[in-house]
């Protein structure tokens, strides 16, 4: 495994897929998972709330242009370019893979390689830090909003439920608070634990794929994905993320940005939650026909992709090349 071109956390998740797709939780043991998944998931945003700080916060609200531009290529732009290409997406995917990557458009930012990236490549680090933060604290109130109306906008009978975000600001934005708001007492613990949260979104995230994937392969998700669409997906991630990029870099160059905010623009603008995504559609899509399935794989493909995408150019900008020359 160690010789295959991709991280270990990916293997990982291919791992989990192939295990839930030999040897899916059923009835009780779904059920035990289940409650299991909903704890880790508390515990995940909690640290999360923990781990952010409020000076950081605070001093690089300063920087409102920056921050709006990737706000924008998160919450705007991407689910625009998801309406916009709906209709040719909707000849090739099946529906659950589709609102899948319906779904991919309404995510929050990832924190950690967004951070990571923008570091690599000489990027503005602090306001980095501050708007991949942000972006994931305003996603879990924004993308139920944004799910619904794309629900709405494209039609019903897909297992969203606005109770769901109900759910949600229980699980996930109430355990956000309480984390934060005791920062001051664990957030030094915290800080010299980060492995610690590392581990935790890992192993959230494999456990929800896991109870996701089990549900959707009892339901027949295997039988009704023809392999085509599964490359339809790959093309379409790959479409999205190409088009926001070139307008995240092209975009905040015409605003007049300077390089090392273009940087950060780019690598936090682009970027998607898996670690947001895979919890809140265990709680948004609750009565999805066949499963959560469809609508995690499209996540998955987009997570895998933009990371060796990003770890490409960072190494470019950190030589001094333009992406225009790429």
């Amino acid at each position: 495994m160690r010789r295959l071109p991709i991280d270990p956390f990916t293997q990982a998740l291919l791992v989990t897929v192939a295990l839930a797709s030999l040897l899916p939780c059923r009835d009780a043991w779904a059920v035990a998972f289940d409650r299991i998944t909903d704890a880790a998931i508390a515990l995940l945003f909690f640290l999360h709330g923990a781990k952010l700080s409020r000076a950081a916060v605070l001093h690089g609200m300063t920087h409102w242009r920056l921050h709006a531009s990737v706000f924008a290529c998160t919450f705007v732009l991407f689910p625009l370019l998801g309406w916009v290409l709906r209709p040719l997406l909707g000849a090739m995917l099946t529906p659950a893979l589709l609102l899948g990557v319906l779904y991919v458009c309404t995510l929050p930012s990832t924190v950690q390689s967004s951070i990571a990236f923008t570091s690599m490549a000489g990027g503005n680090v602090p306001a980095a830090v501050v708007s991949a933060s942000t972006s994931s604290l305003v996603g879990t109130v924004l993308t139920p909003l944004l799910v619904g109306l794309t629900v709405a906008t494209h039609g019903s009978g897909h297992g969203f439920s606005w109770h769901a975000v109900e759910q949600i600001l229980t699980l996930l934005l109430l355990p956000f608070a309480a984390g934060h708001l005791l920062r001051p007492w664990i957030g030094a613990w915290v800080d010299r634990h980060r492995p610690l949260l590392r581990y935790t979104d890992q192993g959230t995230i494999l456990l929800v794929v896991y109870t996701a994937f089990s549900a959707a392969v009892v339901e027949g998700l295997w039988k009704t994905t023809p392999p085509l669409a599964l490359l339809a997906t790959l093309g379409a991630d790959a479409l999205l993320l190409a088009l926001v990029m070139l307008v995240a870099w092209f975009g905040s160059g015409a605003l007049k940005f300077a390089r090392e905010d273009r940087i950060t623009i780019f690598f936090c603008g682009s970027k998607k939650s898996l670690a947001t995504g895979v919890p809140m559609a265990k709680l948004l899509f609750v009565a999805l026909p066949g499963g959560l399935g469809g609508i995690v794989l499209p996540l998955m493909i987009f997570h895998q992709l933009q990371l060796m995408v990003c770890a490409v150019i960072a190494r470019r900008l950190a030589r001094g090349a333009n992406i225009a020359s790429m």
